[in-house]
């Protein structure tokens, strides 16, 4: 019999009226702003009325380096949120949104899979509450009142060589990668050179994340700094007057969403940076609330735990505060095989000895994870074609590292195939045995922080840095930024900047082309290898096959 896919699974579904799922929190239904019957805004108002209440368990689901293989990271973190349910607690999830250009570009469907998905599958998959597109709007405000600003005279003296804030778009476009702006005459403007990233490569973005409330987020945005006078004096957004109108635009985005899992459980989606290219992780204001409201919140970090994981420990948790009680290290056993050689279309064949040589990559994550002090368990998201030997050989060496591997059936069954990790994590989150810190101490130099991350968790032999980058560092030292942490841009795909270097390598260097300071953000972003800001669209984009069915039901984005 053939399996449903992801989306027949998902219209399948019986879903509850949203206020149903705010009552499951404690949440009263005029504390919810609804969009439509199935999802809904938390007000600003009720989040400051639960701050007085105690913090749940924090669960953080995170992976090995993804392959094409697939893994199932927020899968696997939909399923333990409705197995913890399951077992009697108070649960909800909280997960990042999904950007527009991944689902017509290279993948569609960021809720999820088989029975272990948050709906509405189409919306989340789309434009969902807006959220994207008001960020969008705030950041490019910013880009047009600095151009606007010189045009009228330039009073601040911005030089317009020295005007870092590009404009963004919620799609994969290389052709806007580098751009020359106001070409056509004066009334145009003066031209300069500029460009495009991704929305969710957008400071903004990150501040909306990392923002504990409106007031904070505000006051961040006016950190921002958008360009630099001839004497390197840096220009604020808040010199040109733009942090309000901003706001203004963010004062719904920054309010979480509140949706359902397919078994009716809380799901807070909200906030949607890469963690390849970003920090990687959902917001604040989702996270602190779900804590205040529920028993455990299971959260996830993008791509690998050497991206994700790192940034939710180093930066997610050090701004806010937050300490995990358990991490689960998602890994599939055909993953293991693909690590250890196996060719993609060959992966359905047992191979025990690929799956050994393979399972370098889940071992490298494991012994990074134990070094923030935090107990680690993996999660063999089960796939119908692993064999027992195949899994008993990750067990096996998962053990080896003094940790433990249990096999998930989320997929094919819900919370009942989960429930074994859900009961694991429940004693590993009661006995307290997390005792979390981050990688570095705030103090630490720029660059020394670059070394910690490229030597502890790559394991990397040296960082290579020009003269520009070494004093740039040096620069913001100086004008007080020493202190904040780093945000790595670098490939999803290895552990090095080389994305076809799979497993688990050492002795690489590690290449830092540019580094950018995101001052309201609160972060030094460090760009490495051929990684791009702004990605772009396969030879074969996934809109090619997107479109309406005779039945009016949307095809190819999942």
């Amino acid at each position: 019999m053939a399996h449903k896919t992801d989306i027949e699974i998902a219209r399948a579904a019986h879903k509850k009226p949203i206020q149903e799922i705010g009552e499951k929190l404690g949440i009263p239904s005029e504390a919810l702003l609804p969009f439509g019957h199935d999802k809904a805004k938390v007000s600003a108002t009720f989040i400051d009325s639960v701050q007085k209440n105690d913090n749940g368990k924090l669960i953080l689901v995170t992976a090995i380096n993804p392959t094409p293989a697939g893994e199932g990271k927020t899968t696997t973190t939909v399923g333990l949120g409705d197995g913890l349910n399951a077992i009697g607690k108070k649960a909800a999830v909280c997960i990042r949104e999904a950007s527009l250009g991944p689902c017509f570009g290279m993948k569609g469907g960021a809720a999820g899979g088989g029975h272990a998905q948050v709906i509405p599958m189409e919306d989340m998959n789309l434009h969902f509450t807006g959220d994207f597109h008001a960020i969008t709007s705030a950041h490019n405000l910013l880009s047009a009142m600095i151009d606007n600003h010189v045009y009228w005279g330039n009073p601040l003296q911005i030089d317009t060589r020295r005007i870092v804030w590009r404009r963004v778009l919620d799609m994969n476009d290389r052709a806007l990668r580098q751009i020359t702006t106001s070409l056509g005459g004066v009334t145009n403007g003066f031209p300069r050179e500029a460009g495009f990233d991704i929305t969710v490569a957008s400071e903004v973005m990150a501040i909306l994340c990392l923002a504990k409330d409106i007031e904070d987020l505000q006051n961040r945005l006016g950190d921002i700094i958008v360009a630099y006078r001839r004497d390197l004096s840096p220009v604020y957004c808040r010199d040109l007057k733009a942090d309000g109108a901003m706001t203004v635009l963010l004062k719904d985005a920054v309010q979480p969403n509140l949706v359902q899992t397919l078994e009716n459980n809380p799901a807070f989606v909200h906030g949607g940076p890469f963690a390849n290219i970003a920090h990687g992780c959902n917001s604040i204001v989702a996270t602190t609330t779900a804590l205040k409201l529920a028993d455990y919140v299971v959260t996830e970090a993008g791509f690998g735990a050497d991206l994700g994981a790192e940034k939710f420990m180093n930066i997610k948790c050090r701004k806010a505060g937050l300490a995990p009680d358990a991490v689960v290290i998602v890994a599939t056993v055909r993953a293991m095989k693909m690590n250890g050689g196996v060719a993609k279309e060959d992966l359905d064949g047992e191979d025990v000895g690929a799956v050994e040589r393979g399972c370098a990559n889940l071992g490298r994550h494991i012994e990074n994870i134990k070094s923030f002090g935090v107990p680690a368990v993996v999660a063999i998201n089960h796939f119908v074609n692993d064999t027992d030997a195949e899994i008993a050989k990750v067990q096996e060496y998962v053990t080896g590292l003094g940790s433990e591997a249990i096999v998930c059936k989320h997929w094919a069954d819900g919370s009942k195939g989960i429930e074994p990790l859900a009961k694991r994590i429940v004693q590993i989150a009661e006995s307290g045995t997390a005792q979390f810190a981050p990688l570095y101490p705030d103090e630490m130099p720029l660059f020394e922080k670059i070394e910690t991350i490229a030597s502890r968790i790559y394991r990397a032999d040296e960082v290579l840095a020009d003269q520009k980058v070494r004093d740039q560092l040096r620069q913001w030292e100086e004008a007080g930024y020493g202190n904040l942490p780093i945000c790595m841009a670098k490939t999803q795909y290895s552990f090095s900047t080389d994305p076809n270097l799979r497993g688990a390598p050492t002795g690489h260097s590690v290449p830092v082309r540019e580094v950018r300071l995101s001052a309201g953000a609160g972060f030094i972003v460090v760009i490495t290898g051929a990684i791009m800001t702004m990605p772009g669209l396969p030879r074969e984009p996934a809109a090619e096959v997107i479109r309406f069915n005779d039945a009016g039901e949307i095809e190819g984005l999942f």
